[in-house]
């Protein structure tokens, strides 16, 4: 059965919790919210993941950087009972001028550790079909998967053909397939920029040409049994959520 994730942004307590109400209310049948860790905000993946559990039926996934754990620190999330499953992703780079620690560990190192020390949690890892030759990514999968990773978040995809592709390579494997609104050429850049996106050329970045290409590509996923995960970046949420909601039910 395909199951679909949406990602919140952890911002403060207050707009969370608001956010994850509006999920509760819009799409009653999704029982999976994953929260990105950003360095930009106080509140910190797993302690929102963490409240969002306390206080509602979800199961959450926290993102654990693994660039900002230090050798022989305690894991994140790894002493926190009500937490059942986290995703390692490498994690951006601080800002110039920061003075934000980090350190060289590769997600495959932190997901052997969690495996190694923390038993009790379904551990996922990143798979980005964008950002290096493809054959250079399997080969990072591969490690991950021998690290001991139980599936994979995609990095948003935007073509029907890329997600087809990506599919086939990862056919064996558990899989939430990304699903994000770019709407504009500001936002349309970015993702160039800074994510390697190669985007189709009749790529529609309306709102409601990212509505249809949200319900395409939700289709292929359902048709294939297999999940997915909703980014809805930069546009009203329930509005957003609402006009996928008869997709995802069916």
């Amino acid at each position: 059965m395909t199951r679909v994730s949406v990602e919140l942004v952890p911002r403060t307590p207050e707009s969370l919790m608001a956010d994850v109400q509006t999920v509760r209310e819009i799409l009653p049948q999704v029982s999976i919210l994953n929260v990105p860790d950003l360095i930009r905000f106080d509140l910190r993946s797993h302690d929102a993941a963490s409240l969002i559990v306390k206080q509602t039926p979800f199961e959450v996934i926290a993102h654990v950087r693994a660039t900002d754990i230090a050798p022989g620190a305690p894991l994140p999330g790894a002493d926190r009972p009500e937490l059942t499953s986290i995703l390692v992703v490498a994690g951006d780079p601080p800002p110039a001028g920061s003075d934000r620690v980090v350190y060289p560990n590769t997600s495959a190192q932190i997901i052997e550790r969690y495996r190694r020390e923390a038993p009790h949690l379904k551990v996922y890892a990143v798979f980005d079909p964008y950002r290096r030759a493809p054959y250079h990514e399997l080969e990072e999968i591969a490690r991950k998967r021998d690290a001991g990773a139980c599936g994979f978040f995609t990095q948003p995809l935007f073509d029907i053909p890329m997600l087809e592709c990506c599919m086939d390579w990862l056919r064996d494997d558990t899989v939430f397939w990304g699903i994000s609104p770019v709407l504009g050429d500001k936002s349309r850049r970015y993702w160039e920029r800074m994510n390697h996106v190669i985007f189709p050329r009749d790529y529609d970045g309306t709102l409601e040409g990212n509505i249809a290409f949200a319900r395409r590509m939700l289709g292929v996923v359902k048709q294939k049994n297999d999940n997915a995960y909703l980014m809805p970046l930069k546009v009203d949420l329930a509005s957003y959520l609402g006009a996928l909601g008869d997709i995802i039910t069916e």
